[in-house]
């Protein structure tokens, strides 16, 4: 696989800092039942770095301590960890917003069958990947039969309650493009989305997120293969907006890899890039410092999240 980051160090991105810690992003493994071209962490069903049973604890003394609002899980697959239920009832017991980013044809691998009962029953909010509304895109993308499995998943979620008025229960999607191109508009995506899934399948969710892919790992490497890296970084930057710096997920969020180090974001930690004026800060170190008021660390991949109607974990941040 070719490495992007030599190619991204150098940066005319302008410079950010860190707000108060709100989110606390883990990426519990890279352990994954698919193998997705975009995929920017490489997963697949051969990886086996997966976070240990005392990081785990560390996460939750970090969630207590610091009193953060928000445990987003992720992966790889972030249910195929051992700790992931244990992690999730702890956070919950504390009163800590979790969110699960769930790839949906995990609800049908063995041990999880009644994935969708303990996700409604701790109140998790689902973030549901699914590339598109068609079948032969989605399987195209993502390998065969992907796509019956994925709407027979949200089918199960919706019947416990997820996306359902009063239920409480967050179901959102996501949208990446198949190739180097921008997503269309967010809202008027999402009204196809919510129109195509209820007339085929009666499926509901409640927001539809649309995500810039990234020019790292297995889709950059992929953009170099084919000569359109360059092609690509280019269209980023065109279409750079300066109003989306303000809401770049940076600002609020910490992401912690499997070994528990910690990185300004989920695409600074597949790059390596370490908190900026840190030396190997680990989960431990936020029991004393959040790191407010310091410099994000930058490269020109940061173009992603700020270009058109701008990227993050939450979606398009130009709504």
């Amino acid at each position: 696989m070719h490495a992007t980051l030599p190619l991204l160090e150098a940066t005319d991105f302008p410079p950010l800092r860190r707000g108060a810690l709100g989110v606390l992003q883990i990426n519990l493994g890279y352990r994954c039942n698919q193998s997705c071209v975009h995929c920017h962490v490489n997963a697949g069903p051969t990886r086996k770095e997966m976070m240990d049973a005392d990081d785990v604890d560390l996460a939750i003394e970090v969630l207590r301590a610091r009193r953060v609002g928000t445990l987003d899980l992720t992966g790889g697959a972030p249910e195929l960890h051992q700790q992931f239920r244990r992690l999730v009832t702890a956070a919950r017991e504390l009163g800590v917003k979790v969110i699960d980013r769930c790839n949906l044809t995990i609800m049908f691998e063995p041990g999880q069958e009644d994935l969708d009962v303990f996700l409604a029953e701790n109140q998790v909010e689902v973030v549901a990947s699914l590339p598109c509304y068609s079948a032969a895109n989605v399987d195209r993308q993502r390998g065969d039969g992907v796509f019956g499995k994925s709407v027979a998943a949200l089918q199960k979620l919706n019947s416990r309650g997820y996306a359902r008025t009063g239920s409480g229960l967050m179901l959102n999607l996501v949208y990446n493009p198949q190739g180097p191109s921008l997503p269309p508009a967010q809202k008027e995506l999402e009204a196809q989305y919510r129109q195509e899934l209820w007339d085929h399948f009666g499926v509901e969710f409640n927001q539809l997120f649309t995500l810039v892919n990234m020019p790292i790992q297995r889709f950059g490497s992929t953009l170099i293969s084919r000569g359109l890296f360059a092609d690509y970084m280019r269209l980023l930057k065109e279409n750079f907006a300066s109003a989306n710096l303000d809401n770049v997920m940076c600002r609020t969020l910490v992401s912690v890899d499997w070994r528990g180090h910690l990185y300004d974001c989920d695409f600074n930690q597949q790059l390596g890039i370490r908190l900026a004026g840190t030396v190997n800060p680990h989960l431990r170190d936020l029991l004393k410092n959040d790191f407010s008021g310091e410099p994000i660390a930058i490269a020109d991949h940061c173009y992603g999240c700020t270009a058109g109607q701008g990227s993050s974990c939450g979606g398009a941040l130009d709504h």
